[in-house]
């Protein structure tokens, strides 16, 4: 009941910013979604005592969807190179002996790129034509994947999927998340779209759903390396907010350039 109540009124916030919210409203709620999740993840690899260094990670991570909100001129690229800049003369003047100062700004690079950049396609895609829908359709994707992964696993899993990395997910259990991706897409399509296209909308729910996987992949990477558990506990119950959106983190980028190629005029 801990996990549940929280889960359904996530799903329920979640689904009305996207039903009844603004574009404007997404992007302020987006905005510090984001920097808690970079916050998170530099706790996770930077010393206990790293407030200050995880606050400022979390800004700097924030670069790229700020840019496109006020500066869509310019775009996320202005705002990922700001921040990798900026990132860069941070790591001289941290610079001292025996301070990893490369595994320092690789690993804080990857927020800017995992995060900053990718997570502010979902922005994009909320101010696309329908694009309200097709995140609703992302979330349907990365949501149902990831439960029909557990409870398939659970019921046939034999086939280990990544034993290393993590041995509790299966092939039989991808197959089967991806199966109920594709469910859920459809669903949500014939409900939310004025015009449906199936075929995009199946191909986008498999292509999803493998990347979801290997999003979901990259945090069990990260955990292992880091030692950790759950990115935090944020969510009640639910950890941080990377372990809820790992995948939609690697999927929203993907999806958005499905979007722009398959549909131009969108």
């Amino acid at each position: 009941m801990n996990r549940v109540l929280p889960g359904i009124a996530l799903a329920i916030c979640w689904l009305l910013l996207l039903l009844k919210g603004s574009t404007a409203l997404f992007a302020m709620v987006l905005l510090p979604i984001l920097a808690i999740g970079a916050y998170e993840y530099g706790r996770m690899f930077l010393a206990e005592d790293s407030f200050k260094q995880s606050a400022f990670l979390a800004l700097l991570s924030a670069f790229p969807l700020i840019f496109q909100i006020f500066y869509p001129e310019f775009g996320l690229g202005a705002g990922f190179v700001l921040g990798f800049m900026l990132l860069a003369l941070w790591t001289l003047t941290i610079y001292r002996e025996g301070f990893d100062s490369y595994g320092f700004l690789a690993r804080s690079t990857f927020a800017l790129v995992w995060i900053g950049f990718m997570g502010s396609h979902l922005y994009l895609i909320r101010c696309l034509p329908e694009g309200n829908a097709w995140l609703l359709i992302l979330t349907g994707i990365t949501a149902g994947s990831d439960s029909g992964a557990y409870y398939v696993g659970r019921a046939v899993g034999r086939h280990k999927l990544s034993k290393l990395i993590s041995p509790n997910k299966t092939v039989e259990g991808a197959v089967g998340g991806i199966i109920v991706g594709i469910l859920v897409a459809g669903t949500l399509a014939q409900l939310l779209l004025v015009s449906v296209p199936w075929l995009f909308v199946v191909i986008t729910a498999i292509v999803l759903g493998i990347i979801g996987i290997c999003g979901d992949l990259t945090e069990s990477v990260i955990k292992r390396a880091t030692g950790t558990k759950d990115s935090g506990a944020i969510l009640c119950g639910h950890g941080g907010i990377l372990d809820r959106a790992d995948s939609m983190l690697f999927a929203a980028p993907v999806l958005y350039y499905l979007l722009l190629i398959c549909f131009p005029l969108v």
